[in-house]
């Protein structure tokens, strides 16, 4: 089943790339905006380019829940990542220029890192359904988290407002992912029952605070700076969901330890690099 999961995870990682790139394009042609503006999302449903990223999204979207209905979240997430190398060339090639050596740098040791905590780590699968207080647990820690994202972002411009965003993003997407996990597994055995279920419409809450965000972010300055935020907080946070939620396991001993902090400092390394990447 992992081996069908990864295929799934990889097919939407691509997908999710080529609509990042898309939707990114049509929402710098739109004049700034503030931190959190949903008139933005009002605007761009008038131009062509952003609608049709979401054909792609769409089909992510579609492979995500299918991958994640054969694997653990901590293992299909991650994956997603991989779009970090399309997008990034992607967008260079609809602006007319080669892709920026920094911003391929940023993806590369973000990239490094994530896969190196997660062969150190090497997640496990674990419950199918969190318990309440598990739920409300991750609510409160994230929710805070991304307060303090929009707080800074409130304050800041171009590079560092995206991933400020972007932060913010990925780690409502993390969330996401997880209410996406708990309304899958439940609907081939109880379909009536999702739409009674609070997951469903937690998720389309939480899943369209995410999407003005990512509108907002991509607003300033190049897609790696909001993008490596999104790509690399995404998986990482799911993978402390997936342990701390649905009880998924993690081997973090010995020198899988030392291993897993020195990949998380090449992680945050990379976000903090994303700050400065190039807008032309």
């Amino acid at each position: 089943m992992n081996g069908i999961a990864i295929l799934l995870g990889l097919a939407s990682a691509a997908c999710f790339a080529v609509s990042s790139v898309l939707e990114q394009h049509a929402a710098k042609q739109e004049r700034p905006t503030r931190t959190i503006d949903p008139r933005l999302l009002i605007r761009l449903l008038h131009r062509r380019l952003w609608l049709l990223g979401w054909l792609p999204d769409a089909l992510g979207t579609f492979l995500q829940a299918l991958a994640l209905r054969f694997g653990a979240l901590a293992l299909v997430e991650p994956l997603l990542v991989s779009g970090l190398f399309m997008a990034i060339p992607l967008e260079a090639a609809i602006e007319r220029r080669r892709p920026h050596r920094r911003d391929m740098l940023v993806v590369v040791v973000g990239v490094i890192g994530l896969t190196g905590f997660l062969l150190a780590a090497n997640p496990r699968g674990g419950v199918q359904e969190p318990k309440t207080w598990a739920w409300i647990g991750v609510g409160a820690v994230i929710g805070a988290l991304v307060t303090v994202c929009l707080l800074v972002a409130w304050r800041t411009q171009d590079a560092t407002r995206g991933l400020m965003l972007g932060i913010a993003t990925g780690l409502l997407y993390s969330v996401a992912a997880a209410l996406v996990k708990s309304v899958i597994e439940k609907l081939p055995d109880h379909p009536v029952q999702v739409f009674t279920d609070w997951h469903l419409y937690a998720l389309i809450v939480v899943g369209g605070t995410a999407l003005v965000l990512n509108q907002n972010a991509f607003q300033g300055g190049p897609i790696a700076a909001p993008l490596t935020a999104i790509a690399l907080l995404d998986p990482f946070a799911s993978v402390l969901i997936g342990v701390f939620a649905f009880e998924e396991r993690l081997s973090l001993d010995g020198w899988r330890l030392v291993a897993g902090l020195v990949a998380v400092a090449a992680m945050s390394t990379g976000i903090f690099m994303a700050r400065r990447t190039r807008s032309s």
